[in-house]
């Protein structure tokens, strides 16, 4: 399996960054030191999970003027593959989906074209999730731009920046499912290893 060093890494989400500038890069660093810190404590890879973390949104490098030609799930995929980071890709792709349904995907930027969206349906119906990609989902779903956070208010900002689907209590769920996964692989409720973060960002302290 192919990834790049961590050096590596950082240095192209800097250039994805300066290709479309917003918070979204901050969010990808998050999610990546939580995606590592869990790794670490679950007995995974620490690197591939923090390279994976660092990269899961890096379609967004592709954005204009807050649009893009393509959802950035799909755009993520396209550059990861074409650099040879295959398992990378997977992850730009099934970071969104902790229910296994297209229809389960919560953001506003679905511009792909019918080919790409059948491709992507049948890429998310058919994956057989391992624990990085489980982990991205999680960490997704735990970290904003300013930092960790607890899944509920994550949830909620999504929920009211993209709207209730038909999918997002069964989505919602899923999530719930996967802390409750790594708490139990863990050995810990996972809150615990970023105690001193949740509480100055609850409660300014």
């Amino acid at each position: 399996m192919l990834i790049p060093s961590r050096e590596e890494a950082e240095k192209l989400l800097s250039w994805a960054h300066a290709q479309n500038p917003g918070p979204w890069a901050d969010h990808c660093s998050v999610v990546a030191r939580a995606a590592e810190a869990i790794a670490r404590k679950a007995g995974l890879d620490a690197e591939r999970a923090y390279v994976s973390g660092l990269f899961h949104d890096v379609g967004y490098y592709s954005y204009r003027d807050g649009k893009g030609t393509t959802c950035h799930i799909y755009a993520g995929y396209q550059l990861m593959m074409g650099k040879g980071y295959d398992e990378i890709a997977r992850i730009c792709l099934t970071h969104s989906f902790p229910y296994q349904d297209i229809g389960a995907y919560s953001g506003t930027d679905m511009y792909c074209s019918n080919e790409e969206l059948a491709e992507i349906a049948v890429f998310i119906a058919e994956a057989i999730y391992d624990d990085y990609d489980k982990l991205i989902q999680l960490c997704d779903c735990l970290g904003t731009a300013q930092g960790m956070c607890l899944m509920e208010r994550r949830m909620l900002d999504v929920t009211r920046r993209h709207g209730f689907r038909d999918f997002t209590l069964t989505k919602w769920d899923s999530y719930f499912a996967l802390k409750g996964y790594f708490d139990r692989k863990c050995g810990i409720n996972l809150y615990s290893l970023f105690r001193d973060e949740l509480n100055a960002n609850i409660f300014g302290k």
